[in-house]
């Protein structure tokens, strides 16, 4: 007579202790390298929309000084969108700042000095100097951030600013 095998109806626990090893090893390695993505992701986010709307004041203002009075443009300007305004679309929001606050821009006519302002509270979205014409992520959340700040203007950089070539030589 021929003896059947007993059928097999699931795995095994060391099976299943080594698939459950092997996602821990897994996961272990991918979600170090996520959440470095997706603070770059912020980043940059914050780096393009301060890039375009600085560029959208600095249009501005070389418009009205081709018209004869270089002025920036007001709070209003900045935020209507469209032809009648600085912006052609609404301002993304803050990757940094609450949901509830982070498409805000707080209007701070004359608060930058000589050194960006503190961050205020209130307002976590974008902050508009109109006074000088500076524009800013209102968030101090992560290191290095305000090396982004910038002057707000276009940097106007003279060749003897540059560091010299390895060689000695000055091009």
């Amino acid at each position: 007579m021929k003896r059947s095998s007993p059928v097999r109806l699931g795995f095994t626990l060391i099976e299943l202790i080594a698939v459950v090893v092997i996602l821990a090893i897994l996961a272990g390695v991918a979600l170090p390298t996520y959440f470095d993505h997706q603070a770059k992701a912020r980043a940059a986010s914050t780096k393009g929309t301060l890039g375009g709307v600085r560029a959208g004041v600095a249009n501005f203002y070389a418009n009205e000084a081709m018209q004869g009075a270089a002025v920036y443009p007001t709070f209003l300007q900045l935020t209507t969108v469209g032809a009648a305004g600085v912006m052609q679309e609404i301002l993304p929001d803050n990757p940094y700042a609450p949901s509830a606050t982070a498409n805000d821009i707080l209007d701070s006519p004359g608060v930058w000095v000589l050194n960006p302002p503190v961050v205020s509270p209130a307002v976590q979205g974008w902050r508009y100097d109109n006074v000088v014409g500076k524009f800013w992520a209102n968030t101090d959340t992560v290191p290095g951030e305000k090396d982004w700040w910038g002057s707000g203007e276009c940097d106007r950089r003279e060749p003897s600013d540059d560091p010299p070539p390895r060689d000695g030589r000055r091009v």
